[in-house]
């Protein structure tokens, strides 16, 4: 049977197709972060309290989780440049509306409109830089736009914090549109589906809609994100909503995995994690994104809350990060068909953990704004020697018609580890804070010699608050340093598992894809 896309090639610029869509990664995932700063003055704005206003958080992020996993679908049924085109248009019209918001829950909704349109971009951007370049360049594509999926989430606090302390939290989203209209013309002119895509969407267009895996598949994400994000403020199980919660996703979800796994059509091929490089990729996509978005909020919050920084200041120290991975993220493309993936990855993998455990024994009251920066450095240098490697060896064997597919499976499987991430941390930190508090306070009483020696010469009370405010300061600061511990362990422990991943270059016309 003849190859459609035999001898096809794009008709522009290959590195301008790269920009183009790596424009629009920029934009979306900035997004995710870049409005987390400026939720005070949101509230404010909009006659809101604060814990109301997270739903301007919360409400994107569900409906960006919901349109991940079903994006390949969408792409196939109607053309994926026609379908990314759709993306951007509706992400930069509802980013323009939300800046427009005149009531918290106009801006909500028109967040979930934005979440939509973001959610569709991420596959679809790296199913296009994988038929577009030849294996040999692949590496460095990829490279190119793994550094907007680091560098984005890293300035955007500070971004975030320097617009709104300078202009005011609607410009945060009108930032957008600009953008967006400049990825639109460039998506038009220099953008085009291979021929087996067209092929595919003929194909899709006599199939019926798969409308109960998409019904428990969004019901599924849909209420899971909504416990995670809400579980640590209604104190998780003792809540009866969130047990519902927990007990309707999983439910939706079990049951979407079964109805796709018989299903002839399926809106997600569950079927893929059959294939052991892809389903290993995913795990270590997962472990990643707890890891990597974990921090993303660990480091900032450690500065903020034990140090006193400003939020625009923990942002700086995080972003050197995000330079990292850019100076990274070339030499792991360089050396991705050079050296054994695997062995890269063991590399990365060990560089990440190596850089937790460093943490772990310098993140203290004491630290100054240089080292916290560095520590932020460390721990991402390994990163692009994991990504890239990971993303490559998924693609093994798995048809190019389901490359769509495993980017849209890859961007999900990491948002949810970044969401259930977020979550754990947040939740550890409050209970080991605790237990290691009441610990403290157990000797902190007369005769302990470091206990007597505050209280002499102090009157009762002050003593007595000052010390309780020592404790409580050392026993979060203690709690920090468990957590980016556990998070080392959890790192090393992943590295005998890159070798379960076979080793060797896609079959010709498959594209390795990076997210």
């Amino acid at each position: 049977m003849t190859d459609p896309n035999a001898g096809w090639t794009p008709s522009h610029n290959r590195w301008a197709v790269a920009i183009t869509v790596t424009l629009a990664t920029f934009m979306e995932v900035l997004d995710t972060s870049i409005a987390n700063v400026a939720l005070p003055h949101i509230a404010g704005s909009l006659a809101a309290s604060q814990d109301e206003s997270t739903w301007v958080l919360t409400s994107y992020l569900v409906s960006n989780a919901v349109v991940l996993p079903i994006s390949a679908w969408l792409a196939n049924r109607f053309g994926r440049k026609r379908f990314y085109m759709c993306c951007v248009a509706l992400f930069t019209v509802s980013s323009a509306l939300c800046g427009l918001a005149p009531t918290l829950g106009i801006l909500v909704f028109f967040r979930i409109l934005q979440g939509i349109g973001g959610g569709g971009l991420a596959p679809s951007e790296q199913a296009i830089l994988a038929d577009t370049f030849p294996p040999k360049m692949r590496g460095m594509a990829f490279a190119m736009y793994g550094m907007a999926v680091v560098v984005a989430p890293a300035i955007g606090p500070t971004l975030g914090g320097w617009i709104t302390d300078n202009f005011s939290w609607n410009w945060i989203f009108y930032i957008n549109v600009p953008v967006g209209l400049v990825s639109l013309f460039l998506t038009n002119r220099l953008v085009e589906d291979p021929p087996y895509l067209k092929v595919e969407s003929e194909k899709s267009r006599g199939i019926r809609v798969d409308w109960t895996g998409l019904g428990l598949i969004a019901v599924g994400i849909g209420v899971l994100q909504v416990a995670l994000d809400k579980g640590q403020e209604l104190d998780w199980f003792s809540s009866p909503i969130i047990n519902t919660s927990f007990i309707v996703a999983i439910v939706s979800l079990v049951s979407f995995v079964w109805w796709e796994w018989h299903h002839k059509d399926p809106i997600v091929d569950v079927r893929l994690f059959k294939r052991r490089n892809f389903a290993t990729a995913m795990v270590f996509t997962f472990a990643l994104g707890i890891v990597l978005y974990g921090t993303t909020v660990l480091i900032p919050q450690f500065l903020q809350s034990l140090l006193g920084y400003s939020a625009v200041s923990a942002g700086e120290a995080i972003s050197g990060g995000g330079l990292a991975m850019m100076v990274m993220m070339p030499i792991a493309g360089i050396l991705i068909y050079r050296v054994d993936p695997r062995y890269m990855m063991v590399c990365g993998f060990g560089m990440t953990a190596l850089s937790l455990f460093h943490m772990s024994t310098h993140l203290t009251t004491n630290i100054d704004f240089g080292t916290a920066a560095m520590l932020r450095v460390y721990q991402t240098m390994g990163l692009a020697f994991i990504f890239i490697p990971s993303n490559t060896l998924a693609y093994v064997g798995v048809p190019r018609t389901k490359n769509n597919q495993v980017s849209g499976m890859n961007a999900f499987i990491r948002n949810i580890g970044g969401s259930i991430g977020i979550a754990v941390i947040s939740t550890f930190l409050t209970r080991l804070a605790q237990v290691h508090q009441n610990y403290m306070v157990a000797h902190a009483h007369p005769g302990n010699p470091a206990y007597d020696a505050m209280m002499k010469g102090v009157p009762a009370k002050q003593g007595y608050a000052h010390i309780y405010r020592l404790i409580q300061i050392q026993a979060s600061n203690l709690a920090y340093v468990d957590i980016v511990t556990i998070m080392a362990v959890v790192v090393s422990c992943l590295i005998p598992f890159v070798f379960l991943m076979r080793r060797g270059a896609p079959p010709k016309g498959d594209a390795p894809a990076m997210h």
